[in-house]
């Protein structure tokens, strides 16, 4: 089907999982336990229908419309064009011995409430229709053939009219009811996941769309001032781009050296060490040498506060600052606990498309992963965001603290195996000093010494000198010395 053939939501995100929105004339389900987003979805997708001038109603069976109204203040929206019929139990029905003065739509027969929705529909004669929710319709039936036979009339008196219909479900009648999963043209399920520590999780999975194409998986999304953003699962075969891929190098002849003579444009490379080694510093240098050439860096800080850092790049001759004032650095950080894998992926996605960043460095994988559930959902999404940035011709730099200091180190999540190439940082001891080492343990994208080289950091940044031939053991943090002419150490300033 055509775009022009679809009712879109007004959601980037969900127009595109869904390949342009929903087919017109056709009933679909929302469904979602309650506080998922369905009323903020609908309301959207009203709001869309409304601004290409088509007649939008909203059938409320559960909430007041000064209820809705406030709701949609709260996002800034403008209700204009929608007609919202808020289902009252008519005055005849009241019970006057018990006093009351309202009764909630299940104390209405469910003949005379299918009959109120279908003049309020005669009435406006909507091209979108809301109604929230099924579960008050699912009470009224009390029983499952009664309310399919309901909901059946609802769709065939709506698709008669061509109407484009939106069911809300918030799943509080019968949690295994299916009976709208087999009626509905299309299921949305919407989830919320509750961490132990952090904000809650929101995602949106597409159950069935029949005759239609659409993004299958779960798909991150967030409500915020403004609505509902939702981020697209990310797939990286559908960005495959040409680029060259010549050696990107950088301002040291002994790191090109080590390199093998630079970076392939479009690879990732993975800095690996134990905590304090320098592993941020380094890829500071990469973004440095970018600016250098006149491209644009981007920089995702997930461990380290960004004044802080900006200090620290400055006492090494890097002005961050600068790179950010000039468009030529997006640096962001993120709070592990507030973020969404898919969310995060957005963020470095648009700092491709649309700043044409050509270096991205995340730092760290061990930050990025406290926003994910599980290690294995970890290595996956990685593995996709990993090579949409190499097929964009990014070269990517990311790193990862292990535990520990000297000796056998431990990783908290393996990832060397995606990067192409895997720099290794380590602590050794030597002539009563703590020292610094650095090797090449990976390259797929070409050769590479297999030296280890000792290296300092300071005002000058990072520094480093002759490979170690002179120490056996250097990687276990103890070396012993084999050959003392082979000891061209570096000198360690105070």
């Amino acid at each position: 089907m055509t775009a022009i053939e679809k009712a879109k939501f007004g959601i980037a995100g969900l127009d595109k999982i869904t390949e342009g929105g929903l087919a017109r004339g056709r009933l679909y389900l929302l469904e979602g336990s309650p506080g998922t987003g369905k009323t903020t979805i609908a309301t959207q997708f009203l709001i869309e229908g409304a601004a290409v001038g088509e007649p939008c109603l909203y059938i409320t069976l559960s909430e007041t419309e000064n209820e809705f109204r406030a709701g949609a203040e709260s996002h800034g929206w403008n209700l204009d064009g929608i007609d919202i019929f808020e289902l009252l139990p008519p005055e005849e029905l009241l019970d006057e011995d018990q006093q009351q003065s309202l009764l909630y739509s299940s104390d209405l027969e469910l003949g005379e409430t299918t009959k109120r929705i279908f003049e309020a529909f005669e009435r406006v004669k909507p091209m979108r229709v809301v109604v929230d929710s099924l579960s008050e319709i699912m009470l009224l039936a009390q029983s499952p053939l009664r309310y399919r036979r309901q909901i059946l009339a609802l769709k065939h008196n709506f698709a008669r009219n061509g109407a484009t219909v939106l069911m809300l479900d918030d799943l509080t009648a019968d949690q295994n009811d299916r009976t709208m999963h087999s009626i509905a043209h299309g299921v949305i399920h919407l989830d919320e996941l509750s961490p132990d520590y952090g904000s809650e999780r929101r995602r949106a999975r597409i159950i069935k769309y029949r005759g239609q194409k659409y993004r299958g998986g779960y798909h991150d999304f967030v409500i915020g001032a403004g609505g509902v953003r939702v981020f697209p699962r990310l797939v990286s075969s559908e960005h495959r781009t040409t680029f060259d891929r010549a050696l990107v190098t950088t301002g040291s002849t002994e790191l090109n050296a080590l390199l093998g003579g630079g970076i392939e444009r479009g690879s990732s490379v993975l800095i690996l060490g134990p905590a304090g080694t320098g592993k941020s510093v380094l890829a500071l240098t990469f973004i440095a040498t970018a600016v250098a050439r006149g491209e644009c860096a981007a920089m995702f800080v997930f461990d380290e506060e960004l004044g802080l850092l900006f200090n620290r790049a400055l006492g090494l001759g890097i002005d961050l600052r600068a790179m950010v004032d000039a468009g030529q650095l997006i640096i962001q950080q993120f709070d592990a606990a507030e973020l969404s894998p898919g969310e995060f992926s957005e963020h470095v996605r648009r700092s491709v498309e649309t700043y044409n960043a050509q270096t991205v460095v995340i730092d760290s994988v061990n930050g990025f992963q406290a926003a994910m559930p599980q290690e294995q959902e970890l290595i996956l999404h990685m593995h996709e965001l990993l090579q949409y940035l190499n097929r964009q011709g990014t070269t990517t730099f990311l790193t990862v603290a292990q535990h520990g200091l000297v000796g056998d180190m431990k990783t908290p999540v393996d990832v060397t195996y995606l990067a192409d190439t895997v720099i290794l940082l380590r602590y050794f001891e030597a002539l009563g000093q703590v020292r610094r080492a650095m090797s090449i343990i990976k390259k797929r994208t070409g050769p590479h010494e297999n030296t280890i080289r000792e290296y300092v950091i300071d005002t000058r940044g990072i520094t480093l000198g002759a490979p170690l031939t002179g120490f056996h053991g250097v990687l276990r943090g103890v070396p012993s010395l084999v050959n003392e002419a082979g000891v061209p150490l570096l000198d360690v300033e105070d």
